[in-house]
């Protein structure tokens, strides 16, 4: 597959970005632009808090990424690395379509950031993030499961656990997501005959920020007064406090003090995109402290005519009445960088069409945007907002949430959805249903019959194997000499990788085989916990589970 564009990241940059292009180029855009998504989806973030707080549900904060972007051919899944010299990069599709490459002769990087947890001893482990659509279908389902365990109890100790919810971060998302989900908890709480007693059975929120104020994007006078709210409404705010460590029941603080509670819904922990790191370094890069590609007033790479970068990766210089700032990594500032940079990539490609004519390189625009102001909900009817620069808070600011919101979603058919739950919310409780997402096959198990394919010389390593029954031939072609056989109760793990997580051996199963394969967080756990010992000497490395 090769397109003279290809848009890496299916958020709002990457998504406009790509809608912009349809529309420029027509008919022809599907044959010359390709965006790559890891979800077929485009999220409308701002109204994510609301799903897990059952306000909304999944498919309303959600639009196909196919009928948004009519005129490019959107590919699924998840970039494994990018080769910039050869202009290429591999794709993992799915369980079936591990490594599939596309080659692009312009490369426009919109992938954001990722979620990093490591930094907070235990937080990866036992703390709930709200950055997809998932996290916050699973984040309710964790919420409402608490109740019910609760209303099971009658330790007094074990359902004050259940019933502390910990919110950490005090930006858009952590305040969002404490005020709907105390929402939620006063709602749907009386339904569970247990709970209904606030003395027997008090439901706590505490929010802990590292700052002196919330919502600090927004400003100080409009943070303080979405703490007064919350804290009337019954929150807890621990300002200037951060999270040193957490476990399965408790959330210890820097300070020495400590929480007791069995939910942490964090919202911190964003790190550069390692793919955007490991390109940054092939063209020589350095990367700034921030994890965001400098660029161009049109937001191209300085050096690089044709690698180009928006949203929450990048680093696009903005002036804002005449002051020259970066653009923050917001979602309003992500659409209009997609829309602009689209229609930029338009003029180049028509000056290639062209080349034959006499027209130069065409003038490509430098971003620009006049910052309308930001909004953020604390719950029951109640927001702050900044709207060219004059203030709101209270109901009148709830409203104006909604109502700018509303007209920004991308599809009038999801505004009627959204229009039509928000309206039953006024008159009707939350739903309470539980239909959890499917998990996530980490630790899961597979049978090869003799002859068929593990994995091959050079495929990227996505998982660990463990050898149940049976055996597998590790052999290198054409060299006789490298061959091992794998038997049972032996584990296939790094020992055969080369420097660049990369297979050294074809694995063939060499009769009926089964194997238990660990991979995302189950591979991450293999890596650093499992203690391996070595049990042959000499180029077959072999293992075994010790303890």
């Amino acid at each position: 597959m090769k397109y003279d564009v290809v848009i890496a990241g299916g958020g709002f940059g990457g998504a406009y970005c790509a809608r912009t292009l349809g529309k420029a180029l027509g008919a022809a855009g599907v044959r010359r632009v390709a965006l790559i998504a890891e979800r077929n989806v485009l999220v409308f973030h701002p109204m994510l808090a609301e799903v897990a707080g059952s306000a909304l549900t999944s498919y309303d904060v959600v639009n196909p990424l196919r009928q948004f972007c009519r005129r490019v051919d959107v590919l699924q899944g998840n970039i494994q690395r990018i080769e910039w010299a050869g202009r290429r990069l591999h794709l993992d599709g799915g369980r079936f379509t591990r490594d599939h490459v596309v080659e692009f002769r312009h490369l426009v990087l919109a992938l954001g950031s990722v979620t990093d947890l490591s930094r907070v001893p235990g937080m990866a482990d036992y703390g709930w993030p709200m950055k997809s659509v998932a996290d916050a279908l699973r984040l309710r389902s964790a919420i409402i499961n608490r109740l019910e365990e609760a209303n099971l109890v009658e330790d007094p100790e074990k359902r004050a656990r259940l019933l502390t919810f910990i919110v950490v971060g005090g930006g858009y998302t952590g305040v969002e997501t404490a005020g709907q989900l105390l929402d939620l908890l006063r709602e749907v709480q009386p339904l569970y005959v247990n709970l209904r007693s606030p003395k027997t059975a008090p439901a706590r929120v505490v929010l802990v920020h590292s700052r002196a104020h919330l919502l600090e994007e927004i400003g100080e006078k409009l943070g303080d007064y979405a703490q007064r709210v919350l804290e009337k409404r019954g929150m807890e705010i621990r300002l200037k406090t951060r999270v040193a460590e957490v476990t399965a029941g408790k959330v210890i603080f820097e300070d020495g003090g400590f929480i007791e509670a069995h939910t942490v819904i964090t919202s911190i922990g964003n790190s550069p995109n390692p793919i955007v790191v490991s390109l940054c370094r092939q063209i020589g890069l350095a990367m700034p402290a921030n994890g965001r590609i400098p660029v161009e007033p049109t937001m191209r790479v300085a050096g690089q005519p044709d690698l180009w970068a928006i949203g929450d990766c990048a680093q696009v210089p903005w002036f804002d009445r005449g002051e020259q700032k970066f653009a923050p990594p917001t979602a309003q500032f992500a659409v209009r960088q997609g829309k602009q940079l689209g229609a930029n990539i338009a003029r180049v490609l028509r000056a290639g069409d062209d080349a034959g004519s006499p027209a130069s390189m065409p003038a490509l625009r430098p971003f620009t945007y006049r910052y309308m102001g930001q909004l953020a909900t604390v719950g029951e009817r109640e927001a702050v907002a900044e709207v060219f620069g004059i203030h709101f808070s209270g109901f009148i600011a709830w409203f104006m949430w909604r109502s700018i919101y509303l007209a920004k979603l991308p599809s009038i058919f999801k505004r009627l959805r959204v229009t039509i739950d928000w309206t039953f919310d006024l008159f009707f409780r939350r739903d309470i249903s539980v239909v959890a997402p499917p998990p996530e096959e980490d630790l899961r198990s597979i049978h090869l019959e003799a002859g068929e394919p593990l994995f091959m010389l050079g495929d990227s390593c996505r998982a660990f194997y463990y050898v149940r029954s049976g055996s597998i031939t590790l052999a290198r072609p054409g060299e006789p000499a490298r061959v091992a056989t794998i038997s049972a109760g032996i584990v296939i793990d790094h020992e055969w990788l080369a420097a660049d997580n990369r297979w050294t051996m074809n694995a063939t199963a060499a009769e009926s085989s089964d194997l238990v394969v660990f991979r995302g967080r189950a591979l991450d756990l293999f890596k650093h916990e499992l203690r391996l010992v070595r049990r042959s000497p000499g180029p077959a490395q072999r293992h075994e589970f010790r303890g």
